[in-house]
């Protein structure tokens, strides 16, 4: 085979991604987009009729986008997930796979050899608190006592359990919002090693925090910044990381911005950082509860986020920033695309050119 190595390219990648949920949005008016690359809908029919459901989302998809996909469907979103396992793994499935239109004894005999840790939802961690049980496959968390599991581990695990035998406990969500927190973090293609440059780092994350929180209506209470050094250099380790509690709920970038530069004090100069990221947690809706006059920031009632990133959105991501995080030219420490792939979706000057002969 030959392989052929690209950058990454965020920019095909989202705007792809938006094209196949539009489409899939024309077979059920019930889809929950669960990730760059995944989506729940909602169907019914018969066997069959979802037999033939499957097959043409996925023949429809990769006429219209030419991107090749697999459906598995099933009575639960657990059991989805794991249909659409089989639907890549059997390649006698021809990428479709209907849970329960497969015979019993394949879905058993499947169950029985999958370990925990690839069920949905079943982490590292938890796999081990359940091995520590005698659980070790799906087959065995399945026919577990659903009531000691969730006394042993949470309402949650429960719900996988139950899951796992059909019966629906995860419920769609037409709209998946964030709930608890927002992480932006990167590894850097070039270490950082003084503060000016993590100076940069912090306005940048922060502002891209303010911007999501905008996005989604949302303000945070509480933001917590942190660095690192690699795993593998043996002759520095530093991780060092703040939690600061800001003046009320907010979305504004200069307070974000500053609480994330409160950081800088403990950045050691000639360290090599390899990492480092900004989460604002403690979200609320905007408007909740109205704010004390004097305690609303200067910045957030002139609606400077809002406006930076109306800039933004009618000049280019790069057009405006704020401080170090403003400045045009790219900075050292950010991921090389030198390979990058065609943005042939959103850029006039790099689409696709076709030749008729």
């Amino acid at each position: 085979p030959i392989l052929v190595a690209k950058s990454s390219n965020y920019e095909l990648y989202g705007e792809m991604s938006g094209r196949v949920m539009k489409l899939l949005a024309r077979f059920s008016a019930w889809v929950e987009i669960y990730s760059i690359d995944e989506a729940f809908l909602g169907v019914s029919g018969t066997l069959d009729e979802l037999q033939a459901l499957g097959e043409q989302i996925k023949a429809e998809v990769f006429r219209l986008t030419g991107l090749p996909v697999c459906v598995g469907i099933a009575k639960t979103k657990t059991l989805a997930k794991l249909s659409n396992q089989c639907a890549k793994k059997l390649s006698v499935l021809g990428g479709v796979c209907v849970w329960d239109r497969a015979p019993r004894t394949t879905t058993e005999n499947l169950l029985a050899r999958l370990p925990t840790v690839e069920i949905w939802g079943i982490g590292p961690r938890l796999t081990k608190r359940l091995r520590g049980l005698g659980i070790w496959t799906a087959k065995e968390l399945r026919d577990a006592d659903e009531v000691r599991i969730r006394d042993k581990f949470s309402i949650v695990q429960m719900r996988t359990v139950l899951e796992l035998r059909g019966i629906p406990c995860i419920p769609m969500e037409e709209e998946r919002v964030i709930k608890d927190q927002l992480i932006f973090s990167r590894s850097f293609s070039d270490p950082v090693t003084d503060r000016v440059g993590m100076e940069q780092v912090m306005g940048i994350y922060a502002q891209q925090a303010s911007a999501r929180l905008h996005k989604h209506q949302k303000q945070a209470r509480i933001l917590s910044a942190w660095a690192m050094t690699s795993y593998f250099n043996q002759h520095q380790d530093h991780q060092p990381a703040i939690t600061v509690k800001l003046p009320g709920p907010t979305a504004d970038p200069v307070v974000l911005t500053k609480a994330a530069k409160q950081l800088l004090p403990q950045i050691l100069v000639g360290v090599k950082y390899a990492r480092a990221g900004v989460v604002v947690m403690d979200l609320q809706p905007v408007a909740m509860q109205d704010t004390f006059v004097p305690f609303v920031s200067a910045h957030e009632a002139k609606q400077i986020g809002p406006l930076i990133q109306q800039i933004r959105s009618e000049h280019g991501v790069k057009a405006i920033g704020l401080g170090a995080a403003g400045l045009q030219q790219g900075p050292a420490w950010e991921m090389r695309r030198e390979m990058i792939s065609p943005r042939y979706t959103t850029h006039w000057k790099e689409l696709m050119t076709v030749k008729a002969a």
